[in-house]
């Protein structure tokens, strides 16, 4: 292996199927223009179909954003093991569904394995969670995870930075799970202090 390839942080992003496909399909664009950054993909079958239904994208054109896709049934892929170098994942969107599976240990496919993974391997594990509203079970996963080690980060809209269209508020969620990852970007602008306050 190069020292080149040696270098690159490897990032999994994991689509699962709850509401918000677009978050991920951008996450996974950005990412791919990031340098040094490896991305491996792997979606659930209702997130397929939600990528479909929401954004008329083929799999084929998300595949081709991933450096590498793995198949959700496939338990032996490399990002199952605790041996396969990480630097973070995220799951974008995160459905209650895999919520609930992450929550208590349910390595069940291979998203919820690889979450697994960054919980007992104490990586960033970032949960772009997407329903409302929330019922008691939604609210005490969360509370779970966030025990775990896990960053439950809903995509949420950005006001203050005035957005003119929905690809400046799905743009603002985006560079925020970026920051989370370290990744740098110039993806949405920050909040500053105006001139002349303290």
């Amino acid at each position: 292996m190069s020292g080149a390839a040696a270098a690159r942080r490897r990032i999994v992003l994991a689509i699962s199927g709850a509401t918000g496909a677009v978050y991920g399909a951008r996450l996974l664009q950005v990412l791919q223009g990031s340098p040094g950054i490896e991305t491996h993909l792997v979606v659930s079958d209702a997130g397929w179909r939600n990528l479909e239904i929401e954004q008329g994208l083929a799999r084929e054109a998300i595949e081709a954003f991933a450096h590498h896709v793995h198949d959700v049934r496939n338990i032996g892929a490399a990002i199952a093991s605790g041996s396969f170098h990480c630097d973070g994942m995220v799951v974008a969107p995160c459905s209650m569904r895999t919520l609930a599976a992450v929550a208590h240990g349910l390595g069940d496919n291979l998203i919820t394995r690889a979450a697994d993974v960054m919980l007992k391997e104490r990586r960033r594990l970032v949960l772009m969670v997407r329903e409302t509203p929330l019922n008691l079970a939604h609210l005490r996963n969360m509370v779970a995870v966030t025990e775990m080690g896990a960053i439950v980060a809903p995509p949420l809209p950005a006001f203050y930075l005035r957005p003119q269209s929905v690809q400046d508020v799905i743009d603002a969620s985006v560079a925020r799970v970026l920051d989370l990852l370290d990744v740098p970007h110039q993806l949405s602008g920050r909040w500053s202090v105006a001139a002349g306050e303290d």
